[in-house]
């Protein structure tokens, strides 16, 4: 086990144009045993820093540092990482027990009983000890990435990097291995670096998120701070599915004037964003209520343009006006039916929304973690 830290570590590449960067100044702390997602959008540079640290990649600025131990120029093979790759990048003419012992006879001089010792403990713990003996073309999708996995095990480094490991397989097959991997990284207590592009991925296997656009970091937390306290329009935006949903509008004393509604906001919520007159307003598509009367503030007629039954919840598409183009999205449990053209009254919690500075983009105003409640253990 082992503490990584990054620290200001920048990447840049050159082409005719001049200099573009990869990786601009990512700090993070990953901690003994911790289980980081990097997360963000195709080239957003989550790829690039996992290669950094595996040292595939050269760092342009910056440091990377295992226990405190700068290794910026140390070769991957004495860095003591293990990388699981999306491809899974197993020789087919080799057997299971083969590519996995491959690593290890190459890189120490472990003895070749203690090898075939530790490649048939990490099968039988993946649960592919009857496949031992196979070739990557007689295994499945799900086989061969256990195989991969099994490969890096053997190796027992001081951090996991998983390039997008799950991306090849079939939706059932990619959350039984969810659940695996959790596991798995439980039991071995190893420091864990897991890049996705999959935000589900991220909320349910992670400690911490690491959310990454043109090669900026963005915010570094919690799934649920980073679900509930976004940093920043991107944040929110990116995380959670369906997104939230998102209004222009300007404070005019208490009000938020938008184009399609105005928002009655409290003295406690003006006196946060004093200072700021572009707010934009925004909303989860599970906290917007559907009620049947005007009482109480901020409700507001809408209609049903589209409804997508999901089974456990239906999300619906609704309009402000059936003459507006752009839509946004409420979710109603399974059991409540909506149907494309109802018209409809919403209402916008207060304690639900969150606001943004338009311009920068910062958060001014998140919903908190205070209403969270935890479920009490039966003794």
């Amino acid at each position: 086990m082992a503490q990584l830290t990054l620290d200001e570590v920048t990447k840049t590449f050159q082409d005719d144009d001049g200099e573009i960067i990869a990786v601009d100044e990512v700090s993070v702390d990953i901690e003994d045993g911790e289980f980081l997602c990097v997360v963000g959008p195709s080239g957003c540079g989550k790829s690039t820093t996992l290669r950094m640290i595996a040292g595939l990649e050269d760092i342009t600025r910056g440091e990377i540092r295992l226990d405190g131990q700068i290794i910026n120029d140390q070769p991957p093979a004495r860095r003591n990482v293990a990388m699981v790759f999306q491809s899974y990048a197993l020789y087919p003419h080799m057997t299971v027990r083969e590519n996995m012992a491959f690593g290890l006879e190459e890189s120490t001089d472990m003895p070749d009983d203690e090898i075939n010792e530790r490649v048939e403990k990490a099968c039988k713990d993946m649960g592919i000890f009857e496949l031992i003996d196979r070739k990557p073309g007689e295994l499945s999708g799900g086989q061969q990435q256990r195989v991969a996995l099994g490969r890096a095990i053997v190796r027992d480094p001081e951090v996991f990097l998983m390039d997008e490991p799950l991306a090849n397989l079939d939706a059932k097959l990619k959350a039984e291995m969810r659940t695996e991997l959790q596991e798995l990284q439980q039991d071995l207590d190893v420091t864990t670096v897991y890049v996705t592009h999959d935000q589900t991925e991220a909320m349910t296997m992670s400690d911490r998120i690491a959310i990454l656009n043109d090669g900026v970091l963005q915010q570094c937390a919690t799934p649920l701070e980073c679900y509930h306290e976004p940093n920043n329009l991107f944040v929110a935006g990116f995380i959670g599915e369906p997104s939230m949903n998102f209004f222009p509008t300007t404070l005019e004393g208490s009000t938020l004037k938008g184009e399609w509604f105005e928002y009655e906001l409290s003295d406690e919520t003006v006196a946060a964003v004093e200072g700021t007159s572009d707010i934009t307003l925004g909303i989860r598509p599970e906290d917007i209520e559907f009620v049947q009367s005007d009482v109480g503030p901020n409700v507001f007629d809408s209609t049903v343009h589209v409804v997508e039954p999901r089974g456990n919840e239906n999300t619906a598409h609704l309009q402000f006006d059936e003459s507006m183009d752009e839509q946004f999205i409420a979710t109603v449990g399974g059991m409540k039916q909506l149907k494309a053209g109802q018209h409809v009254k919403i209402r916008f919690p207060e304690n639900a929304i969150h606001l943004f500075d338009t311009s920068s983009g910062s958060a001014i105003r998140n919903r908190t973690l205070d209403e969270i409640e935890t479920v009490e253990s039966v003794v």
